[in-house]
Protein backbone atom coordinates (compact mmCIF):
# COMPACT_ATOMS: atom_id res chain seq x y z
CA UNK A 1 0.00 0.00 0.00
CA UNK A 2 1.15 3.52 -0.84
CA UNK A 3 2.00 5.99 1.99
CA UNK A 4 -0.28 8.70 2.93
CA UNK A 5 0.76 12.05 2.23
CA UNK A 6 1.55 12.65 6.22
CA UNK A 7 3.38 9.74 6.21
CA UNK A 8 5.45 10.25 3.48
CA UNK A 9 5.74 14.15 4.58
CA UNK A 10 7.23 13.04 7.49
CA UNK A 11 9.74 10.33 6.07
CA UNK A 12 11.07 13.62 3.88
CA UNK A 13 11.72 15.95 6.91
CA UNK A 14 13.61 12.98 8.79
CA UNK A 15 15.82 11.53 5.89
CA UNK A 16 16.26 14.41 3.57
CA UNK A 17 18.42 17.56 4.09
CA UNK A 18 16.28 20.59 5.03
CA UNK A 19 17.22 22.98 2.04
CA UNK A 20 14.06 22.43 0.41
CA UNK A 21 10.46 23.30 1.97
CA UNK A 22 8.05 21.04 0.34
CA UNK A 23 3.98 21.35 0.11
CA UNK A 24 2.24 19.16 2.49
CA UNK A 25 1.69 16.41 -0.48
CA UNK A 26 3.67 13.77 -1.92
CA UNK A 27 2.62 13.43 -5.83
CA UNK A 28 2.63 9.89 -7.15
CA UNK A 29 1.15 10.11 -10.58
CA UNK A 30 0.27 12.35 -13.24
CA UNK A 31 -0.89 12.47 -16.97
CA UNK A 32 -1.33 15.71 -19.36
CA UNK A 33 -1.98 18.63 -16.65
CA UNK A 34 -3.31 16.41 -13.88
CA UNK A 35 -1.35 14.80 -11.04
CA UNK A 36 -2.47 12.92 -8.14
CA UNK A 37 -1.09 12.71 -4.37
CA UNK A 38 -0.61 9.50 -2.10
CA UNK A 39 -3.71 10.22 -1.02
CA UNK A 40 -5.57 9.67 -4.29
CA UNK A 41 -6.29 13.32 -4.90
CA UNK A 42 -6.37 14.86 -8.07
CA UNK A 43 -4.76 18.03 -8.71
CA UNK A 44 -4.76 20.61 -11.91
CA UNK A 45 -0.89 21.40 -12.69
CA UNK A 46 -0.62 25.35 -13.43
CA UNK A 47 3.26 25.15 -12.22
CA UNK A 48 4.43 22.49 -14.71
CA UNK A 49 7.45 21.48 -12.56
CA UNK A 50 8.31 24.70 -12.76
CA UNK A 51 7.98 25.44 -16.45
CA UNK A 52 9.50 22.11 -17.23
CA UNK A 53 6.76 19.37 -18.13
CA UNK A 54 6.29 21.61 -21.06
CA UNK A 55 4.26 18.38 -22.89
CA UNK A 56 2.82 17.87 -19.71
CA UNK A 57 3.09 14.30 -17.51
CA UNK A 58 3.51 10.98 -19.14
CA UNK A 59 3.35 12.56 -22.96
CA UNK A 60 3.00 9.37 -24.52
CA UNK A 61 5.71 9.69 -27.34
CA UNK A 62 8.16 11.07 -24.74
CA UNK A 63 7.35 7.85 -22.74
CA UNK A 64 7.95 5.77 -25.90
CA UNK A 65 11.24 7.30 -26.51
CA UNK A 66 12.52 6.77 -22.89
CA UNK A 67 11.64 3.02 -22.80
CA UNK A 68 12.59 2.43 -26.30
CA UNK A 69 16.13 3.88 -25.71
CA UNK A 70 16.16 2.41 -22.66
CA UNK A 71 16.32 -0.90 -24.35
CA UNK A 72 18.77 0.11 -26.34
CA UNK A 73 21.55 2.01 -24.49
CA UNK A 74 21.90 4.03 -21.51
CA UNK A 75 25.13 5.78 -20.44
CA UNK A 76 28.89 5.06 -22.11
CA UNK A 77 29.91 8.52 -21.29
CA UNK A 78 31.14 11.19 -23.76
CA UNK A 79 34.04 9.43 -24.27
CA UNK A 80 32.23 8.31 -27.11
CA UNK A 81 29.61 9.28 -29.81
CA UNK A 82 25.92 8.52 -29.44
CA UNK A 83 23.17 9.14 -32.18
CA UNK A 84 20.24 10.43 -29.51
CA UNK A 85 23.12 12.81 -28.53
CA UNK A 86 23.80 13.65 -32.05
CA UNK A 87 20.33 13.77 -33.45
CA UNK A 88 19.46 16.55 -30.76
CA UNK A 89 22.31 19.00 -31.46
CA UNK A 90 21.58 18.83 -35.12
CA UNK A 91 18.03 19.60 -34.33
CA UNK A 92 18.91 22.33 -32.12
CA UNK A 93 21.74 23.53 -34.14
CA UNK A 94 18.85 23.78 -36.76
CA UNK A 95 16.61 25.37 -35.11
CA UNK A 96 18.47 28.14 -33.47
CA UNK A 97 21.41 30.69 -34.26
CA UNK A 98 24.29 28.27 -32.51
CA UNK A 99 26.78 26.31 -34.99
CA UNK A 100 27.73 24.08 -31.88
CA UNK A 101 26.26 22.27 -28.73
CA UNK A 102 27.25 21.35 -25.25
CA UNK A 103 25.28 19.06 -23.38
CA UNK A 104 24.87 18.77 -19.33
CA UNK A 105 22.41 17.39 -16.90
CA UNK A 106 20.69 20.84 -15.67
CA UNK A 107 20.63 24.87 -16.09
CA UNK A 108 23.18 25.58 -13.00
CA UNK A 109 25.72 23.57 -15.78
CA UNK A 110 24.99 25.00 -18.58
CA UNK A 111 25.51 28.76 -17.40
CA UNK A 112 28.54 27.49 -15.68
CA UNK A 113 30.06 26.11 -19.21
CA UNK A 114 28.56 29.53 -20.34
CA UNK A 115 30.66 31.40 -18.00
CA UNK A 116 33.71 29.20 -17.84
CA UNK A 117 33.49 29.58 -22.15
CA UNK A 118 33.46 33.59 -22.35
CA UNK A 119 36.46 33.61 -19.95
CA UNK A 120 37.91 30.96 -22.34
CA UNK A 121 37.13 32.44 -25.41
CA UNK A 122 39.11 36.06 -24.25
CA UNK A 123 41.85 33.89 -22.71
CA UNK A 124 42.99 32.66 -26.06
CA UNK A 125 42.98 35.52 -27.99
CA UNK A 126 45.64 36.64 -25.20
CA UNK A 127 42.55 39.31 -23.94
CA UNK A 128 42.61 40.49 -20.27
CA UNK A 129 38.69 40.06 -20.19
CA UNK A 130 37.10 38.07 -17.27
CA UNK A 131 34.61 40.11 -15.90
CA UNK A 132 30.53 39.16 -16.13
CA UNK A 133 28.28 41.71 -16.35
CA UNK A 134 24.56 40.36 -14.60
CA UNK A 135 21.44 41.99 -13.02
CA UNK A 136 19.73 42.72 -9.96
CA UNK A 137 17.31 39.73 -9.38
CA UNK A 138 18.45 37.61 -11.72
CA UNK A 139 18.72 33.33 -11.09
CA UNK A 140 21.10 31.90 -12.94
CA UNK A 141 21.95 28.67 -10.60
CA UNK A 142 23.64 27.19 -7.51
CA UNK A 143 27.20 26.21 -8.22
CA UNK A 144 29.30 28.71 -6.82
CA UNK A 145 29.70 30.84 -10.55
CA UNK A 146 26.19 30.62 -10.99
CA UNK A 147 25.50 31.96 -7.51
CA UNK A 148 28.04 34.43 -7.39
CA UNK A 149 26.13 35.60 -11.29
CA UNK A 150 22.79 35.72 -9.55
CA UNK A 151 21.65 38.87 -8.44
CA UNK A 152 19.73 38.33 -5.20
CA UNK A 153 22.22 38.84 -2.26
CA UNK A 154 19.86 35.98 0.04
CA UNK A 155 20.96 33.15 -2.01
CA UNK A 156 24.79 34.38 -1.73
CA UNK A 157 24.49 34.49 2.07
CA UNK A 158 26.68 32.17 3.96
CA UNK A 159 29.19 31.04 0.81
CA UNK A 160 31.15 34.20 0.11
CA UNK A 161 33.86 34.64 -1.16
CA UNK A 162 32.10 34.69 -4.18
CA UNK A 163 33.66 34.63 -7.65
CA UNK A 164 35.19 37.82 -8.33
CA UNK A 165 34.89 39.80 -11.55
CA UNK A 166 30.87 39.92 -11.66
CA UNK A 167 28.92 42.84 -10.95
CA UNK A 168 25.49 43.30 -11.04
CA UNK A 169 23.14 46.10 -12.73
CA UNK A 170 19.35 46.95 -12.25
CA UNK A 171 17.50 44.65 -14.92
CA UNK A 172 15.88 46.93 -17.48
CA UNK A 173 18.56 49.93 -16.95
CA UNK A 174 20.62 50.25 -20.06
CA UNK A 175 22.30 53.31 -19.05
CA UNK A 176 23.67 51.36 -15.68
CA UNK A 177 24.63 48.24 -18.13
CA UNK A 178 26.25 50.69 -19.90
CA UNK A 179 28.56 52.10 -16.52
CA UNK A 180 29.26 48.42 -15.81
CA UNK A 181 30.51 47.13 -19.00
CA UNK A 182 33.82 48.10 -19.72
CA UNK A 183 37.66 46.89 -21.49
CA UNK A 184 37.44 43.97 -18.77
CA UNK A 185 34.42 42.62 -19.52
CA UNK A 186 33.79 38.63 -20.74
CA UNK A 187 30.47 38.82 -21.28
CA UNK A 188 26.67 39.77 -20.16
CA UNK A 189 24.33 37.63 -18.90
CA UNK A 190 20.62 38.16 -18.75
CA UNK A 191 17.19 36.39 -19.17
CA UNK A 192 14.62 37.76 -21.79
CA UNK A 193 12.08 37.61 -18.55
CA UNK A 194 13.40 36.78 -15.09
CA UNK A 195 11.42 33.94 -13.68
CA UNK A 196 13.01 33.51 -10.08
CA UNK A 197 12.88 37.00 -10.08
CA UNK A 198 9.23 38.07 -9.98
CA UNK A 199 8.54 37.04 -13.79
CA UNK A 200 9.80 39.93 -15.04
CA UNK A 201 10.28 40.47 -19.11
CA UNK A 202 12.70 42.30 -20.69
CA UNK A 203 12.00 45.56 -22.53
CA UNK A 204 12.50 45.28 -26.09
CA UNK A 205 14.94 48.09 -26.25
CA UNK A 206 17.25 46.75 -23.24
CA UNK A 207 18.04 43.76 -24.90
CA UNK A 208 18.21 45.86 -28.08
CA UNK A 209 21.02 48.10 -25.80
CA UNK A 210 22.43 45.21 -24.50
CA UNK A 211 23.25 43.53 -28.17
CA UNK A 212 24.44 46.89 -29.38
CA UNK A 213 26.67 47.64 -25.65
CA UNK A 214 28.11 44.02 -26.89
CA UNK A 215 29.23 44.71 -29.90
CA UNK A 216 30.21 47.87 -29.28
CA UNK A 217 32.49 47.24 -26.22
CA UNK A 218 33.78 43.32 -28.06
CA UNK A 219 32.05 41.08 -25.40
CA UNK A 220 29.81 38.46 -25.76
CA UNK A 221 26.32 38.27 -24.58
CA UNK A 222 24.72 35.06 -23.56
CA UNK A 223 20.73 34.63 -22.82
CA UNK A 224 20.19 32.44 -20.13
CA UNK A 225 16.94 30.48 -21.32
CA UNK A 226 16.57 28.07 -18.83
CA UNK A 227 12.83 28.61 -18.17
CA UNK A 228 12.01 30.90 -20.97
CA UNK A 229 13.15 28.72 -23.46
CA UNK A 230 11.71 25.38 -25.34
CA UNK A 231 7.99 27.51 -26.14
CA UNK A 232 7.73 28.83 -22.80
CA UNK A 233 6.50 31.77 -24.24
CA UNK A 234 5.39 31.14 -27.77
CA UNK A 235 7.75 31.24 -29.67
CA UNK A 236 10.31 28.28 -29.31
CA UNK A 237 13.10 30.87 -27.91
CA UNK A 238 11.79 33.74 -25.92
CA UNK A 239 14.54 35.59 -27.79
CA UNK A 240 13.06 35.10 -31.16
CA UNK A 241 9.89 37.45 -29.64
CA UNK A 242 12.44 40.09 -29.40
CA UNK A 243 14.65 40.00 -32.53
CA UNK A 244 17.55 40.18 -30.86
CA UNK A 245 20.29 37.52 -31.09
CA UNK A 246 23.12 35.96 -28.41
CA UNK A 247 26.24 34.55 -28.95
CA UNK A 248 25.64 31.66 -26.36
CA UNK A 249 22.39 30.84 -24.76
CA UNK A 250 21.61 28.10 -21.89
CA UNK A 251 19.06 26.15 -21.65
CA UNK A 252 17.38 23.33 -19.52
CA UNK A 253 14.23 22.55 -17.45
CA UNK A 254 11.51 21.83 -20.54
CA UNK A 255 14.26 20.52 -22.84
CA UNK A 256 13.63 16.72 -21.35
CA UNK A 257 10.20 17.49 -20.37
CA UNK A 258 11.62 16.42 -16.98
CA UNK A 259 14.43 14.36 -17.98
CA UNK A 260 17.49 15.70 -16.61
CA UNK A 261 20.09 17.47 -19.70
CA UNK A 262 20.81 20.92 -20.12
CA UNK A 263 22.67 22.14 -23.02
CA UNK A 264 24.55 25.18 -23.92
CA UNK A 265 24.35 26.30 -27.55
CA UNK A 266 27.13 29.01 -29.24
CA UNK A 267 28.85 30.05 -32.53
CA UNK A 268 31.44 28.13 -34.05
CA UNK A 269 34.26 30.90 -33.45
CA UNK A 270 33.26 31.23 -29.62
CA UNK A 271 32.64 27.14 -28.67
CA UNK A 272 36.25 26.57 -30.24
CA UNK A 273 37.55 27.77 -27.12
CA UNK A 274 36.73 24.54 -25.37
CA UNK A 275 39.38 22.10 -26.50
CA UNK A 276 39.36 18.73 -25.11
CA UNK A 277 40.47 18.64 -21.19
CA UNK A 278 38.98 22.30 -20.44
CA UNK A 279 35.33 21.06 -19.53
CA UNK A 280 33.01 17.64 -19.18
CA UNK A 281 30.03 16.14 -18.01
CA UNK A 282 29.83 12.81 -17.15
CA UNK A 283 26.27 12.54 -18.27
CA UNK A 284 25.90 15.26 -20.18
CA UNK A 285 23.68 14.36 -23.13
CA UNK A 286 23.38 10.87 -22.05
CA UNK A 287 21.53 8.52 -24.51
CA UNK A 288 18.46 8.48 -22.60
CA UNK A 289 17.74 11.86 -21.54
CA UNK A 290 18.90 12.68 -25.28
CA UNK A 291 16.49 10.81 -26.95
CA UNK A 292 13.83 12.51 -25.02
CA UNK A 293 14.74 15.64 -25.77
CA UNK A 294 14.67 14.61 -29.43
CA UNK A 295 10.99 14.34 -29.43
CA UNK A 296 10.12 17.20 -27.00
CA UNK A 297 12.19 19.38 -30.05
CA UNK A 298 9.92 17.64 -32.62
CA UNK A 299 7.11 18.04 -30.93
CA UNK A 300 7.22 22.00 -30.32
CA UNK A 301 8.75 22.20 -33.66
CA UNK A 302 6.02 20.36 -35.76
CA UNK A 303 3.33 19.18 -33.12
CA UNK A 304 1.48 22.32 -33.23
CA UNK A 305 2.35 22.84 -29.91
CA UNK A 306 3.90 26.60 -30.16
CA UNK A 307 0.50 27.64 -31.80
CA UNK A 308 -1.36 26.56 -28.89
CA UNK A 309 1.43 27.77 -26.06
CA UNK A 310 0.79 31.14 -28.17
CA UNK A 311 -2.72 31.16 -27.85
CA UNK A 312 -3.46 29.95 -24.00
CA UNK A 313 -0.38 32.34 -23.21
CA UNK A 314 -2.92 35.04 -24.83
CA UNK A 315 -5.36 33.72 -23.29
CA UNK A 316 -3.74 33.69 -19.96
CA UNK A 317 -2.69 37.29 -20.07
CA UNK A 318 -5.96 38.64 -20.32
CA UNK A 319 -7.34 36.80 -17.73
CA UNK A 320 -5.19 37.68 -15.50
CA UNK A 321 -5.00 41.63 -16.72
CA UNK A 322 -8.37 40.91 -16.00
CA UNK A 323 -8.28 39.69 -12.18
CA UNK A 324 -5.42 42.68 -11.61
CA UNK A 325 -8.39 44.97 -12.79
CA UNK A 326 -10.53 43.65 -10.60
CA UNK A 327 -8.70 43.76 -7.22
CA UNK A 328 -7.12 46.77 -8.15
CA UNK A 329 -3.90 48.50 -7.56
CA UNK A 330 -4.11 48.70 -3.60
CA UNK A 331 -4.19 45.06 -3.72
CA UNK A 332 -2.33 44.07 -6.88
CA UNK A 333 0.66 45.40 -8.07
CA UNK A 334 0.04 44.31 -11.77
CA UNK A 335 0.44 41.33 -13.97
CA UNK A 336 3.14 40.54 -15.65
CA UNK A 337 4.99 38.05 -18.45
CA UNK A 338 4.58 36.16 -21.70
CA UNK A 339 3.41 33.43 -23.20
CA UNK A 340 2.55 30.44 -20.52
CA UNK A 341 4.87 32.06 -18.03
CA UNK A 342 3.15 34.60 -16.30
CA UNK A 343 3.21 36.44 -12.47
CA UNK A 344 0.37 38.34 -10.03
CA UNK A 345 2.32 40.36 -8.02
CA UNK A 346 0.76 41.11 -4.97
CA UNK A 347 1.17 43.89 -1.92
CA UNK A 348 1.14 40.97 0.38
CA UNK A 349 2.60 37.07 0.40
CA UNK A 350 1.84 34.76 -1.89
CA UNK A 351 2.13 31.52 0.45
CA UNK A 352 -1.68 31.84 1.43
CA UNK A 353 -2.83 32.03 -2.42
CA UNK A 354 -1.09 29.40 -3.38
CA UNK A 355 -1.89 27.00 -0.38
CA UNK A 356 -5.48 28.29 -0.78
CA UNK A 357 -5.25 26.89 -4.23
CA UNK A 358 -3.53 23.60 -3.50
CA UNK A 359 -6.43 23.15 -1.16
CA UNK A 360 -8.60 23.72 -4.28
CA UNK A 361 -6.90 21.15 -5.97
CA UNK A 362 -4.72 23.67 -8.41
CA UNK A 363 -1.38 23.50 -8.38
CA UNK A 364 0.52 27.43 -8.35
CA UNK A 365 3.82 28.63 -6.75
CA UNK A 366 5.54 31.79 -6.35
CA UNK A 367 8.10 33.86 -7.39
CA UNK A 368 10.14 35.23 -4.85
CA UNK A 369 8.08 36.57 -1.57
CA UNK A 370 5.07 38.56 -3.11
CA UNK A 371 4.16 37.11 -7.01
CA UNK A 372 2.09 34.14 -7.61
CA UNK A 373 3.58 32.44 -10.66
CA UNK A 374 2.14 30.11 -12.86
CA UNK A 375 3.47 28.11 -15.53
CA UNK A 376 1.34 25.47 -16.73
CA UNK A 377 2.33 22.70 -19.42
CA UNK A 378 1.98 24.13 -22.73
CA UNK A 379 -0.33 21.12 -23.62
CA UNK A 380 -3.25 22.94 -21.31
CA UNK A 381 -6.61 22.19 -22.65
CA UNK A 382 -8.57 26.03 -22.27
CA UNK A 383 -11.30 23.71 -20.35
CA UNK A 384 -8.31 23.04 -17.67
CA UNK A 385 -6.34 26.34 -17.58
CA UNK A 386 -10.02 28.27 -17.45
CA UNK A 387 -10.64 25.84 -14.47
CA UNK A 388 -7.93 26.52 -12.96
CA UNK A 389 -8.07 30.26 -13.22
CA UNK A 390 -11.62 30.10 -11.90
CA UNK A 391 -9.82 28.86 -8.93
CA UNK A 392 -7.45 31.17 -8.50
CA UNK A 393 -9.33 33.90 -8.58
CA UNK A 394 -11.83 32.66 -5.88
CA UNK A 395 -9.10 32.52 -3.86
CA UNK A 396 -7.55 35.50 -4.52
CA UNK A 397 -11.70 36.65 -3.18
CA UNK A 398 -10.83 35.07 0.00
CA UNK A 399 -7.26 36.12 0.63
CA UNK A 400 -7.80 39.51 -0.56
CA UNK A 401 -11.00 40.54 1.02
Amino acid sequence: MTASNAERHAQGEQWLVPNYKPQPIALVRGEGSRLWDADGREYLDLMGGIATAALGHCHPKVVSALNEQAGKLWHVSNLFSTEPQLELAKRLIAHSFADRAFFCNSGAEANEVALKLARRHFYDRKEDRFEIVAFEDSFHGRTLFTLSATGQPAYREGFEPVVPGIHHAPFNDLAAADALVGDRTAAILVEPMQGEGGVRPATPEFLEGLRRLADGRGCLLIFDEIQTGMGRTGALFAHQKYGVTPDIMTLAKALGNGIPIGAMLARDEIAQALVPGTHGSTFGGNPLAAACATVVLDELTEGGVLEHAEAMGRKLGERLDAMAKRFGSDKVVEARGMGLLRGLELHGPAADVVSGCREQGVLVISAGANVVRIAPPLVIEEAELDRGLDVLEKVLEDVLA
